[in-house]
C-alpha cells in the first residue's frame, strides 16, 4: 500500500504528462483489444459446445463430377453426397456421432406475419453429436430424419425465440410457415448457440432429410455424384485425430472405388486414377467449419502486427517520459539509496508506479476499443454473424496487455534509475557543461529512431493499402449503377409455382415500372457483384472438348432490357427481347471473355453451343449477341467466361433479383419498394434491398476495412513517433541548455545552434527511415495477396510516406531547435 500511495503522489504531481503518457497507452492497447476481439471470435473462440476439442471437421478434396454446391460453410472440396454421408455414418466407429448440415435462406411466417430468416438443414445425429440440450422442448434426433420429405418439425434458436417471440414458451406445438411448408416447433435450441458456421446465424433448424420440400423439387438425396452436404464429428474417447483419419479412409477408398469409380463417365485416365486416390481430410473443428477462417486469417494477423507495432511505438514514448522524469529524481533515488533503501524495493516502487500508469491506459483503452469495433462494424456488411462489444475475454486481453506493457516500458528506467553509481554520477555531472548521462540518451535517441522506423513501415503500409482500394474503387464495372436499386423476391419458398412465380415476376416488373421516376426494369437469377458464382459445362461450335479440358462457363439468366438497363454495350447482334419465350429457339448472349476461352472470335453470333446437362451433339442454343466483358461476381476478379440465357426460356424460377434504374435519389426508391411489394403480396418478404453502389460497397467490404485501418494505424503511429521525437529532443534541449548558452557566448548565432538540433533530427530520421523502408518492403511482400493492382511495392507510395514523415519530424523538432536557440547566455551559464 505505500508503494501504491507513493506511485499515485507521483503521478498526479505532473498530471499533463501522466494525461499524455494515459492516452498514448489507451490509443496503443484499445487498438491491440480491438484488433483481437475480432481475432478471438473469428480464430479462436470455440463453438458454445460441450468438449469442443472433441470435434472435427471431415473434408473430401479431390475430383467431384458432377454438381457441386458450396456455401460459407467452406469451399467445394469439404463438402458430401448425401449417400456417402450415410455410408460413413453407418459405418464408422471411431465417432461418438457423425454430423451433416446444410445452410439455406428461408421465408418465414408465424401466425400470418411474415419474415426474412437463414436456417439449417441439419441430420438427426447433428445435435447429440454436439452434446446440447434444449432451452424448452426438444431438439432434433436421428427419429427425425430417417425418411425422405416426412418429419415436418423444427426447431428455433434460442436468440430467434428470445428477439421474435418474446420467450414465450407457448410457441411448442405451434405451426410455423417455412419457405411455404408448414412445420411444428418442437424446441428451442441452448442460449448462445446459432449454428456451427461462423457468419450465418441460424434462426431455424430443420431435418436434413427435408430439403427436397424446403428447396423446393430438389432431388439429390440419391445422386452421388451431387456434393452438397458438410460433415463434422466428435471423436470417442481415447482415438486421436490421427486414428480417426485412417479409420475413415479405411470405409471411404472401398466406397470410391467400387461404388463411385463405376458410376464416372467420359473421365480421363489420369482423372480416373486422381478419384480413386481421394481421401478424407479430417481437421480441428472446435471452431465449426466457415469459409471465414481462411478469408480472415491473413488480413486479421497483419492488423494484430500493425496494432502490435503502434503499441510498442507508444511504449517506446512513455520509456523516453520514465528515463526523463527518472532523470529529474536523480537525487531523490541517491538519497534513498544513501538511506538504507535497497534497489529491489526501488526498482518495486518505479515499476508500480509503471504498472499503475498502463493500467490507467488500460482502463480508457475499452473506449477507444469500443469505438474501434464500431468503425469495424461500420466497414463490414450488414448481417455478418459478428459482435462488435467488448467480452469477457477482452476485458482479460486489456488487463494483460496492460501489465506486460508497463512492465515493458518501465523495466530499463527503473534499471537506469537505481543504478549502483548513481551517487558518483550525480557528483561527476555537477559541473559539467554537457548535461545528462549519456547511456541514457543515447538510449532515448534509439528509441526515438526504433520509432520512426516502425511509423514509417507502418506509414508505408498504410499508402500500399489506400492506393489498393484507390485501384479497387477505379475499377471499370463495365455496367452503369449508380443510379439503380436491387432487390430479391423468392416466391418459390411460399409455396408458389413456376407458373404463379411467373406471373409474380410480371406483376413487379409492371408495377415497378409504371412507378414515378423509375426509368428501367429488368431482372437476373444470379444476383450482379453479390459474390455468387453459377457454372456449368457448355459445348461450343467449333470448340474441341473431351477429357480433361476445361469447358465450364459462368451464366445467368436475365430478363430483356437487361443490358441496355444496366447499361451494358452489345458489341455485335442483339440482347434479350420479348419474343424469346419458352416454346421459341433457345438463345444466348456470351462475353467477350467466352468468345476468348472457346475459340470464337468475332465471329460468336450464329454459333450455337448447349449448357445445362447438354453435350456436344445436341449444340440447341443459338447465340444472338455479343455483350462487353462487365464484372459478374466480384469487383477484384478478372471477368470470366460468361453467357446469359433468357429468364422467359426458364420454365421454373425459384427466385429473382430486380434491378430498378431511378432518375430520383436512389435512397428515396429503397424506400418505396417495401411498400409496393408489400400492396402485391404481404407475405412475401424482400430480400436485399440495397443501392448497388452499396452493394458494390459491401463487395469490397474487407478491401475497406484493411486500408482505411491500416490508414488510421499508420497515422497513429506517426503522431506517437513525432510526439517521442519532441520530447527527446524538449529534453536533450533542457539538458544542454549550458551547452547552448556556452556555444552562443563564444559566438554561435541562432541559426547555427538550430542546425545543431535538426541535425540530430536527421541522423535519426536517416537511420529510421531506411531501416523502416526495408521493413515496409518485407510488410508488402507478406501482404501481397490483399493488395489490388500492386506488386507489394510503388515508388510513389513510398516516397509519399517518406516525405510525409521527413515533414513530421522537422515539424516536431523545430519548435525545440527554435527554443534552444533563444537561450540566453548569461542564464544558461547560471543554469543548475
Amino acid at each position: 500500500m505505500r508503494h501504491l500511495r507513493l506511485a499515485f503522489r507521483t503521478l498526479f504531481k505532473t498530471p499533463f504528462v501522466t494525461a499524455v503518457a494515459v492516452l498514448s497507452l489507451a490509443l496503443g492497447i484499445g487498438a491491440n483489444t480491438a484488433i483481437f476481439s475480432m481475432f478471438d471470435q473469428i480464430l479462436m473462440k470455440p463453438l458454445p459446445v460441450p468438449q469442443p476439442t472433441e470435434l472435427i471437421n471431415l473434408a473430401a478434396p479431390g475430383p467431384k463430377p458432377g454438381s457441386q454446391s458450396c456455401s460459407q460453410a467452406g469451399d467445394c472440396d469439404v463438402v458430401f453426397s448425401y449417400q456417402m454421408f450415410r455410408d460413413l455414418e453407418r459405418s464408422q466407429r471411431v465417432l461418438t456421432g457423425l454430423a451433416a448440415h446444410r445452410g439455406f435462406g428461408a421465408n418465414l411466417s408465424y401466425k400470418g406475419e411474415p419474415m426474412l430468416g437463414s436456417g439449417m438443414l441439419v441430420s438427426g445425429s447433428y445435435f447429440p453429436t454436439l452434446q446440447l440440450q434444449p432451452t424448452i422442448g426438444r431438439l432434433l434426433t436421428p427419429d427425425d430424419d430417417r425418411n425422405i420429405g416426412s418429419n415436418f418439425v423444427a426447431v428455433l434458436s434460442y436468440n430467434f425465440w428470445r428477439s421474435r417471440f418474446a420467450s414465450d414458451p407457448g410457441v411448442l406445438g405451434q405451426p410455423l410457415l417455412i419457405n411455404g411448408q408448414t412445420m411444428t416447433i418442437i424446441g428451442v435450441g441452448p442460449r448462445d448457440f446459432e449454428g456451427t458456421t461462423l457468419g450465418s446465424q441460424a434462426k431455424i433448424f430443420v431435418p436434413l432429410t427435408m430439403q427436397g420440400l424446403i428447396l423446393n423439387g430438389w432431388t439429390g438425396f440419391d445422386n452421388r455424384q451431387s456434393y452438397w452436404a458438410y460433415l463434422f464429428g466428435r471423436l470417442k474417447p481415447g482415438v486421436s485425430m490421427a486414428q480417426a483419419t485412417t479409420a475413415l479412409n479405411g470405409l471411404y477408398h472401398p466406397i470410391i472405388t467400387d461404388v463411385e469409380a463405376p458410376l464416372q463417365k467420359g473421365m480421363s485416365d489420369k482423372t480416373m486414377a486422381k478419384f480413386r486416390t481421394k481421401e478424407i481430410v479430417v481437421t480441428d473443428g472446435r471452431q465449426g467449419q466457415s469459409s471465414i477462417f481462411k478469408e480472415a486469417r491473413t488480413p486479421l494477423l497483419m492488423l494484430l502486427g500493425v496494432t502490435g507495432v503502434v503499441l510498442l511505438i507508444a511504449c517506446a514514448n512513455i520509456a523516453n517520459l520514465l528515463l526523463a522524469r527518472g532523470a529529474g529524481r536523480a537525487m531523490e533515488m541517491g538519497v534513498r539509496l544513501a538511506l538504507g533503501g535497497t534497489r529491489a524495493q526501488l526498482m518495486i516502487q518505479l515499476l508500480t508506479e509503471s504498472v499503475i500508469l498502463a493500467l490507467m491506459g488500460g482502463i480508457a483503452s475499452l473506449i477507444v476499443a469500443k469505438w474501434t469495433l464500431v468503425l469495424i462494424g461500420s466497414l463490414l456488411p450488414p448481417d455478418n454473424g459478428l459482435r462488435f462489444e467488448i467480452q469477457s475475454s477482452v476485458f482479460v486481453f486489456a488487463g494483460v496487455m496492460s501489465v506486460i506493457t508497463g512492465l515493458l516500458f518501465g523495466m530499463f528506467p527503473a534499471l537506469h534509475s537505481t543504478r549502483s553509481d548513481l551517487i558518483t554520477s550525480i557528483r561527476a555531472g555537477a559541473g559539467q557543461i554537457l548535461g545528462g548521462h549519456q547511456g541514457a540518451a543515447r538510449f532515448r535517441a534509439g528509441l526515438v529512431t526504433a520509432q520512426i522506423a516502425l511509423a514509417t513501415a507502418l506509414l508505408i503500409s498504410a499508402g500500399l493499402f489506400m492506393k489498393s482500394l484507390i485501384n479497387v474503387s477505379h475499377v471499370d464495372l463495365g455496367v452503369r449503377i449508380d443510379d439503380v436499386v436491387t432487390f430479391g423476391i423468392s416466391p418459390s419458398r411460399n409455396g408458389y409455382d413456376s407458373t404463379r412465380s411467373r406471373l409474380l415476376y410480371d406483376r413487379v416488373a409492371s408495377t415497378l415500372a409504371s412507378t414515378p421516376g423509375v426509368t428501367g426494369v429488368t431482372a437476373s437469377l444470379v444476383p450482379l457483384l453479390a459474390g455468387n458464382n453459377w457454372g456449368t459445362d457448355v459445348y461450343v461450335q467449333g470448340f474441341k472438348s473431351g477429357p480433361d479440358i476445361d469447358n465450364n462457363s459462368r451464366f445467368n439468366e436475365v430478363s430483356p432490357g437487361y443490358f441496355q438497363t444496366l447499361g451494358v454495350k452489345i458489341l455485335d447482334g442483339r440482347e434479350f427481347s420479348d419474343a424469346d419465350r419458352l416454346g421459341s429457339l433457345k438463345v444466348a448472349v456470351v462475353n467477350e471473355a467466352f468468345t476468348r476461352k472457346f475459340g470464337l472470335g468475332n465471329n460468336a453470333v450464329g454459333k450455337y453451343m448447349s449448357a445445362n446437362g447438354g453435350n456436344k451433339d445436341s449444340l440447341d442454343i443459338l447465340i444472338v449477341g455479343l455483350a462487353r466483358d462487365a464484372k459478374y461476381s466480384q469487383v477484384k476478379d478478372s471477368v470470366p467466361a460468361l453467357f446469359f440465357t433468357p429468364i422467359p426460356q426458364d420454365a421454373n424460377i425459384g427466385s429473382l433479383s430486380f434491378y430498378v434504374k431511378t432518375s430520383l435519389p436512389p435512397s428515396s426508391m429503397v424506400h418505396d419498394i417495401p411498400a409496393i411489394m408489400k400492396r402485391l403480396d404481404p407475405g412475401l418478404p424482400v430480400e436485399d434491398l440495397k443501392t448497388m453502389p452499396q452493394q458494390v460497397k459491401e463487395n469490397v467490404a474487407l478491401d475497406r476495412m484493411i486500408s482505411i485501418l491500416s490508414a488510421a494505424f499508420g497515422v497513429l503511429a506517426t503522431l506517437l513517433a513525432a510526439i517521442g521525437l519532441y520530447g527527446v529532443l524538449a529534453y536533450t534541449v533542457a539538458q544542454r541548455t549550458r551547452e547552448i548558452g556556452v556555444r552562443m557566448a563564444l559566438g554561435a548565432d541562432a541559426a547555427a545552434v538550430r542546425l545543431m538540433v535538426l541535425k540530430q533530427v536527421g541522423t535519426m530520421m536517416l537511420i529510421g527511415g531506411l531501416v523502416g523502408v526495408v521493413a515496409a518492403i518485407g510488410l508488402g511482400r507478406a501482404a501481397r495477396s490483399l493488395l489490388f493492382g500492386l506488386q507489394g511495392h510503388d515508388p510513389v507510395v513510398f516516397a509519399a510516406s517518406v516525405l510525409v514523415l521527413v515533414f513530421v519530424a522537422l515539424g516536431a523538432g523545430y519548435i525545440p531547435a527554435r527554443r534552444a536557440s533563444r537561450v540566453d547566455p548569461m542564464n544558461a551559464l547560471r543554469y543548475e
